[in-house]
């Protein structure tokens, strides 16, 4: 296949050879991740790595509890998608939803005492996970440039516009 070079004759700017092999590894290796994740959380925790980052996100937050407009937006999930988490956490014990006192529309999630017990055992699994899968494979400098690159495709990936088409105003 011919790959265009320029975008003047309104046709598509295809991939470069190299280009194509970079995002195909990309895919390749963030989808054998988030599989390994997944499934290390579901043997230790019985939790997909998503709800995990939810315990997280509620752990560091003041007093446990977050609106649940910002654990959407932290996140990176739409709105009905943290809902649907959010009641599988809440059954399980590990969060609650309470009423916002300043905002009679919004609601909190808050992590239970049994939620951050469980965060507290699963943690090291998943750090070991983490690191096995990702960071004792990189030297110091990897690491650096992974984290510079992770941080510009985020920053573009992130318009500030009210009209954004972002997951969590949807």
């Amino acid at each position: 296949m011919e790959y265009m070079t320029t975008a003047s004759t309104g046709a598509p700017l295809w991939l470069t050879d190299e280009e194509q092999c970079v995002w195909r590894a990309y895919l390749h290796a963030t989808t054998l991740l988030e599989d390994h994740l997944d499934r290390q959380l579901q043997a230790d925790a019985g939790m997909p790595h998503i709800y995990y980052g939810l315990l997280v996100q509620l752990s560091q937050a003041p007093r446990r509890q977050m609106r649940m407009t910002e654990l959407a937006k932290d996140a990176k999930i739409t709105r009905s998608r943290l809902s649907h988490a959010v009641a599988r956490l809440e059954k399980n014990g590990w969060v609650r939803r309470e009423d916002c006192p300043s905002d009679k529309r919004g609601q909190n999630a808050v992590l239970t005492d049994e939620g951050y017990e469980m965060l507290r055992r699963s943690a090291p699994g998943h750090v070991k996970a983490v690191r096995q899968a990702m960071f004792d494979r990189l030297t110091p400098e990897q690491v650096r440039s992974l984290g510079e690159i992770m941080k510009i495709l985020a920053a573009g990936l992130q318009p500030e516009g009210a009209d954004a088409d972002l997951p969590w105003l949807r």
